[in-house]
C-alpha cells in the first residue's frame, strides 16, 4: 500500500468503537463571533502517538485545550477513558509551547510540582521524581535553578513534570516550537523513548510535516478555520524511529502526501 493510498478523509468518520479518546462533531465558537472549530470528529486509541497538523489559527490548540477539559465546546462532544469530558482530569498531562517554570524553585521542585499541589511530597515522591529528572537526560541537575537552563533543558524540565503527573493521556501544544532544529531532533527522539517505555496515549499539535510525520502513528490533517479534522495519515515508518528514516522514501511519500492535502485545504 502507497502513503496515498493512507490518507483517510474523515468527514463524519466515527472510530468511537476502538477508541479510549473521541470527539464527535466538536464545534468552538468564541465572542466575535468567530468559530475556531466546526463538526470535528475523530478517535485515538490507547497508546497511540496523534500528530495534529494544519494551517496557523485552524484550531489545533484549541482542540488540544477541550481534550484537557480547559475548555467547553460548544457544540458537539469529547469523551476521553469512557466518560464525557467536563473539565479537567488527573488522568490527562498538558504541555505547552512554554515551560512555564517556576523560577524561584530547584528543576527537582517543579517537577514536584503535582504532588505538591496534591498536598503532600513523600520520599517516594522525590525519588520518583528525580528518576524521571534522569530519564529525560538531566542526571545532576536536580537542585539547578530554571534560569541557568538552557531553553532545550527547561523543556526537558518541563516534560518530566508532565510524566510525573501521572497521566494517562499527555497533551502537547508545540513544546519543541521554538528550540533549534537539533535540539527540536533530541527531544523528539527523548519523547518516543519515553512514550514506548511508559505506553502512554499522546496529541502533539504541530507546524512541522517533518516532526508531524517522524512522531506519529497517524497524522490528523486539520483545514483552514473554521477547523475540522478532514484527513488522516498512517505512518507505517517501524519503530523505534530513527533520524535515517528521515531519508526513507515511505518518509518524503508520506510528508508530501500531507503537504499536498494541506495545500488542497489553502
Amino acid at each position: 500500500m502507497t502513503a496515498q493510498a493512507k490518507i483517510h478523509d474523515l468527514n463524519g468518520a466515527s472510530r468511537e468503537g476502538a477508541s479510549i479518546v473521541t470527539g464527535h462533531t466538536v464545534g468552538m465558537e468564541f465572542p466575535g463571533p468567530v468559530t475556531a472549530l466546526h463538526e470535528a470528529t475523530f478517535g485515538i486509541k490507547k497508546g497511540e502517538f496523534i500528530s495534529l497538523i494544519g494551517p496557523s489559527g485552524c484550531g489545533k490548540s484549541t482542540l488540544l485545550r477541550i481534550v484537557a477539559g480547559l475548555l467547553k465546546p460548544t457544540s458537539g462532544r469529547v469523551n476521553v477513558l469512557g466518560s464525557p469530558m467536563v473539565g479537567p482530569r488527573p488522568e490527562i498531562g498538558m504541555m505547552f509551547q512554554k515551560a512555564t517554570l517556576l523560577d524561584w524553585k530547584s528543576v527537582l521542585d517543579n517537577v514536584l510540582l503535582p504532588n505538591t499541589l496534591a498536598g503532600s511530597v513523600t520520599k517516594a515522591d522525590r525519588e520518583r521524581a528525580v528518576d524521571l529528572l534522569h530519564l529525560v537526560g538531566l542526571r545532576g541537575f536536580e537542585v539547578a535553578f530554571p534560569r541557568q537552563l538552557s531553553g532545550g533543558m527547561q523543556q526537558r524540565v518541563a516534560l518530566a513534570r508532565l510524566l510525573n503527573s501521572g497521566a494517562e493521556l499527555l497533551l502537547l501544544d508545540e513544546p519543541f516550537g521554538a528550540l533549534d532544529e537539533f535540539t527540536r531532533e533530541r527531544l523528539n527522539l527523548e519523547l518516543m523513548r519515553i512514550q514506548s517505555q511508559i505506553g502512554a496515549t499522546i496529541m502533539f499539535v504541530t507546524h512541522n510535516i517533518q516532526e508531524a510525520v517522524f512522531l506519529a502513528d497517524r497524522v490528523f490533517v486539520m483545514t483552514p478555520r473554521p477547523g475540522r479534522i478532514a484527513a488522516e495519515v498512517e505512518v507505517a515508518l517501524p519503530r523505534p524511529r530513527t533520524i535515517e528514516q528521515m531519508k526513507s522514501r515511505e518518509f518524503t511519500d508520506t510528508a508530501f502526501n500531507i503537504r499536498d492535502t494541506l495545500g488542497g485545504f489553502i
